[in-house]
């Protein structure tokens, strides 16, 4: 009797047992028409998966969410109107000041003495003021200060002093079918990696194609900064790992742009001038592995010309480091003097090709010599 109501009890747990598990696997599936609560249901379809959101349409929509918008940057003809405009904003004072200096009805020496001072201040440099001065002294001698000849007199001394017989065309052209290739240095802080992104938009605005090196592999930034700089303008990037060799990914930058047969690759350098030596041997494997492949077309120095003397020294040292063909001077629309256009062309030997007008992504320029003058003189506006 004690075996059969063991076998009772033992029946009767088996059959709850049975009860519980069809109990909860009722509870597991979600009501109709609705979202299951249950932790143990089955993840919602998703995206593409079920018949009220079609595949096609979410893919186009997340695909045009991540196409980044192509700029169309500004054309050299408008860059060189706002040239003009903000040049005299920036430098008409000199101009202004010279004008009046001239114009007195008496030129004595104090006069001459606070022209040379002006000049100076201007950071035009000791050797070119004292040449400037004298041409003026012999030319207002001879033809006088009457009249409006006084401010022709001085516009031409001024665009001499300039040198518009400087070639300033930027030399992009590849050899043998090979991209230009653009080397582009300077110390850091001077704006050389924004000129360089604001260069590549000068160049695709005149239909050349273009690929970026970010060869300064030694600012954790400069590699990000650059590839924005060139996605707003459906331009590549190549880029390296952080503290990497630089003359790898310049290198890579320029075979690159012979595979795809792009017009022009630039190069931005890392601008670090803790000694000369380490400068030299850095860029000057930059340029040696880059003409393993094809030659350097141009190297452009960058220098913020409200520096005055400061950047005088940094022009000198990489004119002693690497062949520097041509300047970009930026921040000439600020509190730069006006003069140091024609200190550096005096103490490279190369002339001003390139100027920084601002903040903006085209305000990067030709640099002309008649309209620099017509600002200095206040003509410009």
């Amino acid at each position: 009797m004690e075996y059969l109501w063991l076998i009772v009890a033992v029946a009767v747990v088996l059959i709850g047992a049975l009860a519980g598990l069809v109990t909860t696997r009722t509870r597991r599936r979600p009501p109709v028409g609705g979202a299951s609560t249950d932790l143990l249901a089955p993840p919602e379809p998703r995206v593409g998966e079920d018949a009220e959101t079609p595949r096609d349409t979410a893919t186009r929509t997340i695909e045009d969410a991540a196409l980044p918008t192509i700029e169309r940057p500004e054309s050299t003809a408008s860059r060189l109107v706002r040239l003009r405009e903000r040049l005299s904003r920036s430098q008409g004072p000199l101009g202004r000041g010279l004008l009046a200096l001239l114009s007195r009805d008496v030129i004595d020496e104090d006069t001459w003495e606070e022209i040379e001072d002006t000049l100076l201040t201007a950071d035009v440099g000791v050797a070119p003021t004292q040449e400037l001065v004298a041409r003026l002294r012999t030319r207002v001698k001879v033809e006088g200060t009457s009249g409006v000849s006084i401010k022709d007199i001085l516009r031409q001394e001024l665009l001499t002093l300039v040198d518009p017989s400087m070639d300033r065309s930027l030399h992009v052209e590849g050899v043998d079918g090979a991209p230009g290739v653009v080397l582009m240095v300077g110390v850091n802080g001077t704006g050389k990696t924004t000129t360089v992104g604001k260069l590549a938009r000068v160049l695709v605005a005149q239909d050349k194609t273009v690929i970026l090196g970010a060869a300064d592999t030694f600012r954790a930034a400069a590699a990000e900064q650059l590839a924005t700089w060139g996605e707003r303008v459906g331009v590549p990037a190549v880029r390296g790992p952080e503290g990497g060799d630089p003359a790898s990914v310049a290198f890579e930058a320029v075979r690159e742009g012979i595979a795809t047969g792009v017009d022009v690759v630039l190069v931005d350098t890392a601008g670090r001038l803790q000694n000369k030596a380490g400068l030299m041997d850095e860029l000057g494997k930059v340029k040696r592995v880059v003409e393993k492949q094809t030659p350097v077309t141009e190297v452009l120095l960058v220098l913020d010309a409200t520096t005055g003397q400061n950047g005088m020294s940094q022009a000198r040292v990489f004119r002693e480091v690497v062949n520097v063909t041509g300047i970009v001077l930026t921040k000439l629309d600020g509190s730069a003097k006006g003069g140091i256009v024609v200190a550096v062309q005096r103490e490279l030997g190369v002339p001003v090709k390139l100027v920084g007008l601002g903040e903006g992504a085209d305000d990067l320029a030709p640099f002309s010599p008649d309209d620099f003058v017509d600002a200095l003189l206040g003509e410009g506006a």
